[in-house]
C-alpha cells in the first residue's frame, strides 16, 4: 500500500462522520476563507467580497475531492500534496528545502541518485510555486482585460474584454482555491516528514507514539477549531520581494520545525479532541496558513504587471499603458 493510500484507510476509519484528508474540509475552508477576508483594499473589489472568500473556502477542497478519479490521476498528484523530510533535513538523503532544484525533473534526477524518486518523497515545494505562478500570470491577464475594457478607443471589442475579464475572475477563484489547499497542505507538520502518521521505523529515543495519529490531529480536533480562532492568529502581512522558490522554501522549513513539538504534545496527550492544548497547537497552524496564503496572494498580484502574456508574447505591462488595442495579443493572432 502506498503511502498516501494507506493515510486515506487510515482516515477512512478514523474519521466520522466525514472524510478528514490534508486537514479535512473543515481545516481547508478555514485557510482559504480566512487569506481572503485578510487581503488588502489594493487588491481587486471580486476577490474581496464575503461570496469570494465562501468560493475560495470551498474551492480550497478540489485537490482532496478529485482523488478517486482514477489510477493514473492519483499516482500523479497525490505525491503533490507531502513532502518526506528526514530527521537530517534532507529529502530521504537527497536534496535540502534550501537546495531544491528548480523543476520537478531536476528533482527527481536528484532523488533518483540517491535511491528514491518524487512519488516516494512528494513534491509539495513545487505544488505551491506551480500554483503561484499560475496566480500570478492570471492576474495579469485581469490586469491587462480591466484596463483595455475602460479605454474608450478599444471600444469595438469592449465586450469581449468584458466577457474575458469575468472568465479570468472565474479562473482566478479556482487557481486561488488550488493554491490554498497546497498552501494549507504544508502548514501541517505531518505534511512535512517521514514521520507522517505515527514516528515509524526510525531511531526513536524519546518514545514517540507509533499510533496513527495523522487523521485524529487533522480531522477529529480541527472539528472543534472555530474559523474566529484562525482569523485571530494570523500574522501581519509580509511581503518578502523574494524569490517565490525561495519563501517556500522558507515557509516548509518552519512547519517542518513543528514536527517534534507536535509529537511532543501527543506523548503529553494534547491531541484529543477538546483538548486546549492541541486546538491552540491546530488553531496556529491553520492562522500560519492562511497568513502565507494571504501573504502569496499579495506577492501574485504586485509581480502580475510583469509577466509575459498572450500571442505573440507581450509583458503585461506594456498593454496595461494602453499604447495599442490588445485585442489581438488577448484573443490570439495564430
Amino acid at each position: 500500500m502506498n503511502r498516501f493510500l494507506a493515510l486515506v484507510v487510515s482516515t477512512l476509519l478514523a474519521a466520522t462522520p466525514g472524510v478528514a484528508l490534508a486537514w479535512g474540509n473543515m481545516g481547508h475552508r478555514m485557510v482559504g476563507e480566512a487569506a481572503v477576508r485578510a487581503l488588502p483594499a489594493d487588491l481587486p473589489a471580486f476577490l474581496r467580497t464575503p461570496q469570494a472568500a465562501k468560493d475560495v473556502g470551498e474551492l480550497s477542497r478540489e485537490p482532496d475531492r478529485s482523488k478517486h478519479a482514477g489510477r493514473l490521476h492519483d499516482a500523479d498528484r497525490d505525491p503533490g500534496h507531502f513532502l518526506d523530510l528526514s530527521d537530517d533535513g534532507t529529502i530521504l538523503g537527497g536534496p535540502t528545502l534550501q537546495t531544491l532544484p528548480p523543476t520537478r525533473e531536476e528533482y527527481d534526477t536528484a532523488l533518483r541518485a540517491v535511491g528514491t524518486d518524487s512519488w516516494k518523497a512528494g513534491y509539495l515545494p513545487y505544488s505551491i510555486v506551480d500554483r503561484w505562478q499560475q496566480l500570478s500570470i492570471d492576474f495579469a491577464y485581469w490586469r491587462v482585460l480591466r484596463a483595455a475594457q475602460a479605454d474608450p478607443r478599444f471600444r469595438a471589442h469592449r465586450a469581449w474584454f468584458a466577457a474575458d475579464r469575468r472568465r479570468r475572475e472565474a479562473q482566478i477563484l479556482q487557481d486561488l482555491g488550488e493554491l490554498s489547499h497546497f498552501v494549507g497542505d504544508g502548514s501541517q507538520p505531518l505534511h512535512m516528514s517521514v514521520h507522517y502518521n505515527g514516528w515509524g521505523d526510525f531511531p526513536n529515543p524519546a518514545g514517540y507514539t507509533q499510533a496513527k495519529i495523522h487523521a485524529p490531529f487533522e480531522g477529529e480536533l480541527v472539528r472543534g477549531v472555530r474559523p474566529a480562532d484562525v482569523a485571530s492568529r494570523m500574522a501581519p502581512l509580509r511581503v518578502c520581494r523574494c524569490a517565490i522558490e525561495r519563501r517556500t522554501a522558507d515557509y516548509l522549513a518552519g512547519t517542518g520545525r513543528l514536527v517534534i513539538p507536535l509529537f511532543d504534545l501527543e506523548k503529553a496527550g494534547g491531541i484529543v479532541p477538546g483538548d486546549a492544548r492541541g486546538l491552540a497547537f491546530a488553531a496556529d497552524q491553520l492562522a500560519r496558513g492562511a497568513s502565507e496564503l494571504r501573504d502569496l496572494v499579495v506577492e501574485a498580484w504586485n509581480t502580475s504587471p510583469e509577466r509575459v502574456i498572450g500571442w505573440k508574447p507581450v509583458v503585461a505591462r506594456e498593454l496595461m499603458a494602453g499604447g495599442s488595442d490588445p485585442f489581438g495579443v488577448l484573443y490570439g493572432s495564430d
